[in-house]
């Protein structure tokens, strides 16, 4: 009889090391108290995000996990958990769910791994302040573009001055 429970759990063993298998990081959070339209809502905004997230019993992620990085989250698999997994970006699932935890404060971060270190709840919260690849980019540029454009402008004027006509 035991077998069989052994056998059933498989699959779900099986879709956890799947889905961390690649993964730049993985949040565990704890979801109880958000009502189902708050769910409905964190979901909805992870999945545009490109981010998984599922609700798995914590034996077995525990299972899936072992032997991996993200074996170091074992510290935060207590009570009810949920996992936020990001393959890309490694900030991402952090960033989605400390803004959303702003709206709904039930929601609690408790650790997480991103790119194979592990993070408390505090570390967390400083990776989700870091801002997205694309934005930093941007920054960047807009920077480096600035001072161009100052440049420019100044060798406009500069032009302009000398042609306009001398007044006698």
């Amino acid at each position: 009889m035991r077998d069989s429970k052994i056998d059933q759990k498989q699959p779900v063993v099986k879709e956890i090391a799947a889905l961390l298998d690649g993964a730049s990081s993985a949040v565990v959070v704890d979801y109880r108290g958000l009502t189902v339209e708050q769910d409905t809502q964190l979901r909805k905004q992870l999945r545009e995000a490109g981010v998984v997230y599922k609700v798995y019993k914590n034996t077995m992620v525990r299972i899936a996990a072992k032997g991996t990085d993200f074996e170091k989250f074992d510290t935060y698999l207590e009570g009810p958990t949920a996992l936020a997994v990001s393959k890309d970006d490694a900030t991402v699932a952090a960033r989605v769910l400390a803004k959303f935890a702003k709206t709904a404060p039930k929601l609690e971060i408790k650790g997480g791994i991103v790119e194979g270190a592990a993070y408390d709840a505090k570390g967390m919260a400083a990776i989700a302040a870091v801002p997205s690849r694309e934005e930093l980019l941007g920054r960047l540029f807009g920077s480096m573009q600035s001072p161009i454009t100052n440049f420019a402008r100044v060798i406009k004027q500069i032009a302009e001055k000398d042609a306009a006509p001398a007044a006698e």
